[in-house]
């Protein structure tokens, strides 16, 4: 005889529409013996998405652009129950798993239980349908990927400097303070990421890159999609965006991409409060406050960062040269730093390439408040933050127009 969960998921989950989703909710509400078994079907649908390839915060967030923060939190509630299975996770995971049931947890059959059995079938549906996506790395379970090797569970001091560093940069109400923090923490950023090159080249390292997913949420996703394009970039990684699902994916060595998720979050949170302010300052002088004026902000600060990110780039890998004491255009030395950089730069290219063979680059446009555009340009020379590298693919930030060209 088929159970009720069974008969539920018949109902709701291959048909479209709230009728359907109302006669399975029905008849999970008149069987409570079966809310454990319903929680376990969730829990497979969770496990099926590690399969096609994604990871904790991808669901959560895909959850939350399709249906609402209510469903993105019962998500959090399955994954979590999931995943307490494993005995070993990689780190990248354990780092988002923490985020994630740092939360309260969804009540059951709250506000009743034909709600609650509602809002679980909605997110099966979901669940149900998501597409495969590019694997970061292996699901939980299985052998673990060479190529795709999560980073160390204890960060190296030198990061977490830079963490400190940003964090205070991030909290200060006065420019000049942030200018300073955030140049040094670029300067340790270069000096981390060059090291970090010349130690695998000499140890004769067979780690290639490996990848990560950052999200790029609405509002202003193609905005804040360059900037992280440009951070990328700069950092001797490749980014490419899906703009459907809700995020990035960001190619490169393991030291770089952890380089990119602290400065792309520290200059999103830095540009937001430079907007903020300068919507203060626009309203003062009688204007109102207008998304054209964000979007334009936005696309300026990026573009503006991609173009010093890149030459800040260049003076870096220059100082470094200059302080190893070799010639760093020297093809023949095995640890000369040019060769070793752009060995690492070809790898990255093959990489995203294997990943992505169908990737197109994308002209992104949408600046067209004059004022947006100066305040953020300016917003965009005061963080002055760099990074140790260049990329090929990104061309987020190379300053020209009112545009940007992303991969995706």
């Amino acid at each position: 005889m088929e159970s009720v969960i069974d008969q539920a998921c018949a109902a709701a989950l291959y048909a479209e529409g709230d009728a359907a989703l109302d006669t399975g909710a029905s008849l999970l509400a008149a069987a409570p013996d079966a809310d454990d078994a319903l929680h376990r079907r969730g829990e497979e649908f969770v496990t099926r998405a590690w399969g096609r390839g994604w990871l904790p915060a991808d669901l959560v967030r895909f959850v939350r652009l399709e249906l609402d923060e209510r469903r993105a939190v019962l998500a959090a509630t399955l994954i979590a129950a999931e995943t307490a299975r494993y005995g070993e996770l990689p780190p990248r995971w354990r780092a988002q798993l923490d985020e994630l049931t740092g939360r309260p947890p969804a009540p059951r059959n709250k506000p009743d239980r034909f709600s609650y059995a509602s809002d679980l079938l909605e997110l099966f549906r979901l669940l149900l349908r998501l597409p495969a996506i590019e694997p970061v790395g292996p699901a939980p379970g299985t052998a673990a990927d060479h190529l795709h090797r999560p980073p160390a569970a204890d960060e190296p001091r030198m990061l977490t400097r830079i963490r400190a560093l940003l964090a205070k940069a991030e909290a200060t109400g006065f420019p000049e303070e942030a200018e300073a923090l955030t140049a040094k923490a670029q300067e340790l950023m270069a000096r981390h990421s060059i090291d970090e090159a010349l130690v695998a080249a000499r140890s004769h390292s067979t780690d290639g890159p490996g990848a990560c997913r950052i999200g790029v949420e609405p509002p202003y996703e193609s905005a804040k999609a360059i900037l992280l394009d440009a951070v990328a970039s700069a950092n001797r990684c490749q980014a490419v965006w899906n703009g459907d699902l809700g995020f990035s994916t960001v190619v490169g060595f393991e030291p770089d991409l952890e380089v990119v998720e602290l400065l792309f979050t520290s200059l999103l949170v830095q540009g937001t409060a430079a907007m903020t302010r300068a919507e203060a300052g626009q309203r003062a002088s009688g204007r109102k406050r207008t998304k054209t004026f964000r979007q334009s902000f936005l696309m300026a600060y990026a573009q503006r960062l991609g173009s010093r990110l890149a030459d800040s780039a260049e003076r870096a890998t220059a100082d470094a040269a200059t302080a190893t004491g070799a010639d760093p255009e020297s093809a023949a030395a095995p640890t000369g730093l040019l060769p070793v950089l752009a060995a690492r730069d070809v790898a990255v290219t093959e990489a995203t390439e294997r990943m992505f063979p169908r990737t197109t680059t994308t002209r992104v446009r949408g600046a067209t408040d004059l004022d947006g555009w100066n305040h953020g340009t300016e917003a965009a020379d005061r963080a002055r933050m760099g990074g140790p590298g260049k990329g090929h693919r990104g061309r987020g930030g190379n300053g020209h127009g009112r545009g940007g060209e992303i991969m995706a």
